[in-house]
């Protein structure tokens, strides 16, 4: 019997909820980080050297950068994700402004896009083209142009970018922090939580609707304002959550980080939903990885260890300054509307091994 589409704009058609398409949701669904890190190392090894290629897959960066010898550098990166909210607008959007901002946080301009659909055939195609428009919106907005795409019959929907940048100097990479610069992050975290207690239905239209304005937003202005007041090191935070995405900054710079817990900017009522118990198999995958990799933290089942695990989706920048340089990027970014917080620093790697501590407790973090 031949399966008839099933379209949201269907009058008396059933309630379609993108997510229950899915086994989970947004960059939440990456490989685990110890996984990836096995794989990209098979990977490095085999692929022969190339001078002009200036960042590849050997520190976890989040583009690859080929020097175009004019002064100039091509910024690429690829992301495709499942749905992440059941909105199939928002949904485009929010998938256009996570590839996008792979390509800020190397510290160049994104120029050229193609779309990655892949698509059921039980599922209507004008819901994958509000997808499709949600996305166009974005880019429009950041001035990238679509050049086209590729589709796939794929039972589970799926969709993303090819974003080519373009890049001017060298590029903004999880190396060349240093002890004692300060840590901005430029978004609230908590997209992870929210989207899994909306899977759940278990979460109030305004806290959705805050995480998907958050998820949304180009991370533009912190691209602009990390470059002009000279960071040090840039990374965006996804599906890794802040601390494994941290964990990669440390990594290639040689360096450990503190993490104040009572200054991580958190999205609405996320605390509560923490305490609820709606983490993701990505967050909780975050955390074991986090653990074995060198993170220290008093209570490792404590509301803060969970958040700052949390896998975000389209989260913001994190990015390494000067601790003068910090706060003025703190009060630029507020300046325009972005929620940029001071929530730590860096230090010289220390005997007990740590390479992530979260400090639960009064300790105010001054610059």
């Amino acid at each position: 019997m031949q399966t008839e589409p099933m379209s949201i704009d269907q009058p008396g058609a059933p309630d379609l909820r993108l997510t229950m398409h899915a086994p989970g949701a947004g960059c939440g669904c990456k490989l685990s980080a110890s996984e990836l890190q096995q794989l990209l190392g098979a990977v490095s090894a085999s692929v022969p050297a190339d001078p002009r290629v200036l960042v590849g897959p050997e520190l976890s960066d989040d583009a690859g950068v080929f020097d175009l010898g004019d002064g100039r550098t091509l910024v690429q990166s690829v992301d495709v994700f499942t749905p992440v909210v059941d909105d199939a607008f928002d949904w485009g959007r929010i998938a256009a402004a996570n590839a996008l901002s792979d390509i800020y946080a190397m510290g160049a301009t994104p120029v050229t896009a193609l779309q990655i659909l892949c698509w059921p055939r039980d599922l209507d195609a004008g819901v994958a083209a509000r997808v499709l428009d949600g996305a166009a919106e974005v880019l429009g907005t950041a001035s990238c142009s679509l050049l086209g795409g590729h589709s796939i019959d794929d039972p589970t929907p799926k969709f993303g970018l090819s974003v080519t940048g373009l890049g001017q100097g060298p590029a903004l990479t999880n190396a060349g922090a240093v002890p004692g610069d300060a840590l901005v992050l430029t978004k609230a975290l908590g997209t992870g939580v929210v989207t899994a207690a909306n899977a759940a239905r278990a979460v109030e239209d305004e806290t959705l609707a805050a995480a998907v304005e958050s998820m949304a937003r180009l991370n533009a202005d912190a691209a602009e304002v990390a470059r002009t007041l000279g960071a040090h090191a840039v990374t965006d935070v996804t599906g890794f959550g802040l601390v494994g995405h941290l964990h990669e900054i440390c990594r290639a710079s040689g360096v450990s980080a503190d993490i104040h817990a009572e200054l991580l900017p958190v999205l609405p009522a996320v605390r509560s939903l923490i305490e609820q118990g709606h983490l993701s198999g990505g967050t909780r995958r975050n955390r074991a990885d986090a653990l074995a990799g060198g993170l220290r933290s008093a209570d490792p089942e404590s509301v803060h260890t969970w958040l700052a695990c949390d896998a975000q989706t389209s989260g913001g920048l994190l990015v390494a300054l000067d601790p003068v340089a910090a706060v003025a990027a703190v009060d630029e970014l507020r300046g325009r509307g972005h929620p940029a917080t001071l929530i730590g620093e860096l230090n010289r790697c220390g005997a007990d091994g740590a390479v992530v501590r979260i400090r639960d407790g009064s300790q105010r973090y001054v610059p």
